[in-house]
């Protein structure tokens, strides 16, 4: 099941529980504006190519819209409306003001140029800067993106409306970026899982943890449950998997990344077949790389008593169900990863007041925020008598709902 029918069967039953009037349930699964442009630039060799660029506004009931920009061969118009359907969840679940958008360029960002890439960009913000702005719709960096391209599109922008460092956040530093930024999913899927844990009367440190993926949010998660005194005993990435039953050196992999190995030629743990890693025995698994890996094929050997999904739609459907039924605790991903977009707010927070903060502060509010949705989801769980999941499904979707109820959306 893709990403958009998961979402939206998620939602159908969120709104079952909810009791959602059926002509408000169908207004919220309608986009609010759909943005399709051609964006033709000229190559460094002087030819011309053109690239479709997507902008999907879904609701802006509780704030202004906010999303990343993708850069990928395969962005299309229903992935795009599945992950801007999500993030107005998202942004309701953390309790920030914003609605959910999601935008991309069909493109692949490994054949362009620096410069190419610069005018891709700028092009595609001319195209769009009417229809985003600090209190309409307020982009972020996304797969194949980063933060030079976001300085791009702040500079581009404020051509057009004067500086506005708050038109989009996971800028550099230097531009108005957010300290604490960089690190923010994977410290909010630490903060999430020690709120879950607490609530069984457990703590990370002492617990074994598995890790699928090692980009950003992968080894941020490792390096902090490391220093939490969590033994990590199997990690994998693009290379392959490795484990040690006595627990990996964190920050020696750190090290040897950083000086250009890979996981597998790492000494201190052993090569393992990268799909045995989900089934390893651990207490906590944690998915932080692809959609989908969870599945009917592999869910009934899962041997962990808690997953914690830091990825996007790690698990289908029909894994979620096998492993409910095998009383495997799920933390969903529309919450567990909501710390880059709670970080995100507090950056635009800082532009618009001109006011920067340090990084513990940053750190401290993170916390604050996801301990709170953690509550927050569980009080939804025993009111509506549903797992995790449906429990934040219903906290978002209530949320959204109530706010567009309130202003009025039938007038």
């Amino acid at each position: 099941m893709n990403a958009l029918a998961a979402t939206s069967r998620n939602f159908r039953k969120a709104a079952r529980l909810l009791g959602l009037d059926s002509k408000i349930e169908k207004s919220l699964l309608i986009p609010f504006r759909e943005i399709k442009v051609e964006c033709t630039i000229p190559k460094d060799d002087g030819s011309l190519v053109s690239y479709v660029g997507f902008r999907v506004q879904h609701d802006n009931a509780r704030g202004p819209m906010k999303g990343g920009i993708r850069y990928h061969p395969e962005v299309d118009p229903d992935e795009v409306n599945a992950l801007a359907q999500l993030m107005t969840w998202k942004t309701a679940v953390a309790d920030i003001p914003y609605g959910g958008a999601k935008g991309g360029i069909g493109c692949n960002p490994g054949e362009l140029s620096t410069s190419e890439l610069e005018r891709l960009t700028r092009v595609f913000t001319q195209k769009i800067h009417d229809l985003i702005g600090i209190h309409t719709d307020v982009p972020a960096p996304d797969m194949g993106t980063n933060a030079q391209t976001m300085a791009w599109i702040l500079d581009e922008y404020s051509k057009f409306h004067g500086h506005s460092p708050a038109v989009v956040t996971g800028k550099p530093i230097d531009l108005g970026g957010s300290l604490g930024r960089e690190a923010a999913t994977g410290r909010g899927v630490v903060f999430a899982s020690e709120a879950l844990l607490a609530e069984h009367g457990k703590s990370v440190n002492g617990l074994t943890f598995v890790i699928q993926g090692f980009g950003n949010v992968g080894s941020w998660a490792a390096k902090l449950i490391h220093e939490r005194g969590g033994k990590i005993i199997a990690i994998s990435d693009i290379s392959g998997a490795i484990n040690n039953p006595n627990g990996i050196d964190i920050p020696e992999l750190l090290k040897h990344k950083a000086c250009g190995g890979s996981l597998l030629n790492f000494a201190g743990g052993n090569a393992m077949d990268p799909n045995e890693l989900l089934v390893h025995e651990c207490d906590v698994l944690i998915p932080c790389a692809l959609g989908g890996v969870l599945n009917k094929e592999n869910a009934a050997s899962v041997k962990a008593k808690f997953i914690v999904e830091a990825a996007n739609h790690p698990t289908d459907p029909e894994a979620d169900e096998i492993l409910s039924k095998k009383g495997v605790i799920i933390l969903p991903d529309i919450y567990a990863n909501a710390g880059g977009v709670t970080v995100s707010y507090f950056e635009w927070v800082q532009n618009i007041q001109g006011f920067m903060w340090d990084e513990d502060k940053v750190n401290s509010e993170l916390k604050k925020y996801m301990t709170r949705a953690f509550h927050n989801i569980k009080n939804m769980c025993k009111t509506h008598d549903c797992n995790l999941r449906m429990g934040a499904f219903t906290l978002g979707v209530n949320r959204v709902a109530r706010a567009t109820v309130l202003r009025g959306w039938e007038a």
